[in-house]
């Protein structure tokens, strides 16, 4: 490990994430710091209050950089409560997607992750404000939101839980009539599904939104019009520029988009309820995240 000023490390810990224990995780950071000059403290998620609970650890502890460990859920809650402060992100991707995480190319293993965490380039990035939510990564309203809800209710997990909820989505797809308005123009769609994309990809690794930036002063919306064989192939195996008779993807910087009826809505893979209306802002390099030196 190069040489560097000792750190203060504050770890926000899911004690699920990824099948392990919270002494699992411990432990494996712990190992990790052994014979080193950094600071390390835990903080231990309940489910209770977490986000009250982890704003007070922060403001306590002070760190130099928050690592979230857990999924896409934990690193957009932390996200939120270090944005426009100095602390730097680091993400421990311990979740079921980490979408993030493969959005930024950080590995799933413990060692690997944990060198970006204390090596990796600090880089400030955007965000999106939708509603009173913070979206870091991906969030939609319509089919996936659906899929989302479905899979959290259901008692299969892994890829035999995603397919069996994936099959009960399309079976009972609808298409949704939406508005969208922005201060240049307004637009009326049908569309399976709308998203505003901070970043690229899912976390099952379709790529939505292959104009992506992170850091451009821009977020993307998508608009699902048809489900297409051609466009979600583009997705997953080639991404590239969609057909706009099929998918139509708009620059913004804010956005309203209504519906006519209640829409499943979601935040970075967290399932939100219905809603007739979303507004998202971008939050121009709003956060401080570590990124793999040759990222």
């Amino acid at each position: 490990m190069p040489e560097q000023k000792p750190l203060k490390f504050l770890f926000i810990i899911n004690p699920i994430a990824g099948g392990k224990n919270k002494d699992e995780w411990e432990t494996a950071i712990h190992e990790y710091f052994h014979d080193t000059s950094h600071t390390i403290d835990f903080h231990i998620l309940t489910g209770e209050n977490d986000e009250t609970a982890v704003k007070k650890s922060i403001d306590d502890k002070k760190p130099d950089r928050a690592v979230a460990v857990g999924g896409d859920g934990t690193v957009t809650m932390v996200a939120k409560l270090i944005r426009n402060t100095p602390i730097a992100l680091g993400i421990l991707p311990a979740g079921s997607a980490n979408g993030m995480a493969k959005e930024l190319e950080i590995p799933a293993t413990v060692k690997e992750a944990l060198d970006i965490s204390v090596t990796g380039i600090s880089t400030r990035i955007d965000m999106i404000e939708i509603n009173d939510e913070i979206c870091l990564h991906l969030s939609d309203i319509g089919l996936n939101a659906q899929l989302i809800k479905y899979f959290e209710e259901g008692k299969l997990r892994g890829k035999a839980g995603y397919a069996k909820v994936l099959l009960k989505v399309l079976w009972n797809k609808q298409m949704m009539e939406v508005i969208i308005g922005s201060k240049e123009k307004e637009i009326r769609r049908k569309a399976f599904m709308v998203v505003l994309a901070n970043a690229s990809k899912y976390g099952f690794g379709a790529v939505i939104n292959p104009e992506s930036k992170l850091d451009d002063g821009f977020f993307e919306v998508i608009v699902i019009r048809r489900l297409a064989l051609s466009e979600l192939l583009k997705m997953i195996f080639k991404p590239q520029p969609f057909n706009p008779k099929k998918i139509e993807v708009f620059h913004a910087r804010a956005v309203s988009i209504e519906t006519i009826k209640r829409a499943h809505f979601q935040v970075d893979g967290e399932y939100l309820g219905k809603v007739k209306k979303i507004k998202g802002t971008i939050l121009e390099k709003s956060l401080s995240i570590l990124l793999p030196p040759d990222k």
